[in-house]
């Protein structure tokens, strides 16, 4: 697999936002990209911008909460992965509710 493939999909996640849309789905596809990538201070950062445009969109929560364990920063996952289990519980989302508890639990 060649590198063009991500960096033609982080160009096109990158234009996408800063184009200004308020659809979550972009800023969370650029802040996995980045993850992907493991530019992780830019991942943190989108998916930063992400909660607070959209604090209700449960995915970013578990993926954020995964990567900061990767990065060593045990305590910022941890504060992630609880709030994905209050915005989960808050939607009625009992199976995200139930990753991000086994996810937080793997942290204790």
């Amino acid at each position: 697999m060649t590198t063009a493939a991500p960096s033609k999909r982080l160009a096109y996640m990158e234009k996408v936002t800063s184009d200004g849309t308020t659809d979550p789905f972009p800023w969370y596809g650029l802040a996995l990209e980045y993850r992907n990538l493991e530019r992780y201070d830019e991942s943190l950062q989108t998916f930063t911008t992400l909660r607070t445009n959209h604090p209700s969109y449960v995915p970013m929560y578990l993926m954020c909460g995964q990567m900061l364990e990767k990065a060593g920063r045990t305590e910022d996952a941890r504060e992630w992965l609880a709030a994905g289990v209050l915005a989960a519980t808050k939607g009625g989302d009992g199976h995200a509710r139930g990753e991000l508890e086994a996810a937080l639990a793997t942290l204790d």
